[in-house]
């Protein structure tokens, strides 16, 4: 699923747009995506639209605030993504509202444990899905085997 995630990025990132669902899943299909992963990312990138960003408090964005993660978040989310969550809303990539939009999608994973590379691509999608704009991170694929689709990794961009 990740990497149909990376994919779309890659491809419609500079567009902003896509294709709606069908020739979406058409396209995913013919560059050698698997129908499952096609699936379950399209249905994950779905509920990210539908997600429910509007059920938080506005104030939320509005104060300093400290996020402590419940025990299951703790066992689900790794040490590394907790504190690659921190470091971008410290960096002010995210605003508590988008920081909570990132736990919630990832709490939403089948996974046992969410690792750093996964919640990279996470934290993009959501940035990519809500701001149109991921200006202050960058997308580095690693094409390793796996059908020349690689594991990815997120990286903040210095400013000369």
């Amino acid at each position: 699923m990740f990497d149909v995630l990376v994919f779309l990025f890659e491809n419609y990132y500079q567009t902003e747009t896509y294709p709606d669902h069908d020739t979406l899943a058409r396209k995913l299909h013919a560059a050698g995506f698997e129908r499952d992963d096609i699936r379950d990312a399209l249905d994950w990138l779905n509920t990210l639209d539908d997600s429910q960003e509007d059920s938080l408090p506005k104030s939320l964005d509005e104060r300093f605030s400290f996020r402590g993660y419940t025990t299951d978040e703790a066992a689900k989310l790794s040490s590394e993504s907790r504190g690659f969550v921190a470091f971008l809303e410290s960096a002010k990539v995210l605003t508590p509202l988008l920081r909570e939009l990132i736990v919630e999608r990832a709490m939403a994973l089948p996974d046992s444990i969410v690792g750093l590379d996964k919640l990279k691509v996470i934290a993009l999608m959501v940035l990519w899905t809500r701001r149109g704009n991921v200006d202050a991170l960058i997308l580095d694929i690693n094409r390793t085997g796996n059908g020349g689709r690689g594991a990815s990794h997120v990286r903040r961009r210095s400013t000369l």
